[in-house]
């Protein structure tokens, strides 16, 4: 219950909830529409979500502003790889905040002249890079951690004097130095690899949940800009997974990726 409350005297949090809200209307219009409801059922619906897309951007006013100062935060980080992707990541989410604060003031009436059409294809393409950029980091983060994974597999094989796991080293029948043993080669080294990566994200659940959550959240631009149109139901479906997701990482803060 005291996750809870500190959870829902948060202003993201409320954000996170009324996100999830609107891609379920998403999702739920969707399949109305395919199971032939009513058009004024329908109408409802995607006022709903309407409104519930209005209201998220209220809520993030302002958002740009802590952006920018996690961008400040990440500048100072050791790691140059991780210095980069984080910094870009939030300098394009500021930039992203800053359109929907644009989109916002135009869909309320207080701009009536902005071309809401040219800066929401803006703000999806800052979420775009911003994404990417958080994509290229988890698998910076997924690959350090599988090699020193595999060094200290190496270490303890050569500590117990054994060799190579399963094998793979040896040119033995079946191996890379028999002819035609490439392939089953490169496939046991493949399974091998899938392995070892399922073990690293399942004893990293922050990492896992934060490549499931960008993973997710991807489909949401390329389909708004036209790169991959997915349709309103899986589109509705990603954002409320990702939705679900960053609320649990709101209510448990240790699932959250860090730095």
């Amino acid at each position: 219950m005291d996750a809870w409350v500190r959870f829902s005297a948060q202003s993201q949090a409320r954000e996170r909830l009324c996100r999830a809200a609107q891609y379920a209307c998403s999702l739920l219009g969707h399949a109305l529409q395919k199971h032939g409801a009513s058009p004024e059922l329908q109408k409802q619906i995607r006022q709903l979500e309407s409104h519930l897309s209005l209201g998220r951007k209220l809520l993030r006013l302002g958002n740009s502003a802590d952006a920018l100062e996690s961008a400040k935060r990440a500048v100072h980080l050791s790691d140059v790889v991780l210095r980069f992707c984080i910094t870009v990541s939030h300098l394009n989410r500021a930039l992203y905040f800053a359109c929907d604060n644009v989109l916002w003031a135009g869909k309320s009436g207080l701009a009536p002249r902005v071309d809401q059409e040219k800066w929401a294809q803006r703000s999806f393409r800052y979420y775009l890079f911003s994404l990417i950029m958080n994509l290229s980091r988890d698998a910076y983060e997924i690959r350090l951690l599988m090699e020193q994974e595999s060094s200290a597999c190496s270490r303890r094989l050569k500590g117990s004097g054994g060799g190579a796991p399963g094998g793979i080293e040896n040119a033995g029948p079946g191996g890379p130095g028999t002819p035609g043993g490439g392939l089953p080669h490169l496939a046991l080294k493949l399974q091998l690899r899938v392995l070892l990566l399922a073990r690293i994200l399942r004893g990293h659940p922050p990492l896992l949940l934060d490549v499931v959550r960008n993973a997710c959240d991807l489909f949401i631009p390329l389909d708004k800009l036209g790169l991959w149109r997915c349709g309103p139901g899986i589109v509705g479906l990603c954002g409320l997974v990702s939705s679900i997701l960053s609320i649990l990482t709101l209510i448990c803060p240790w699932l959250r990726l860090k730095p």
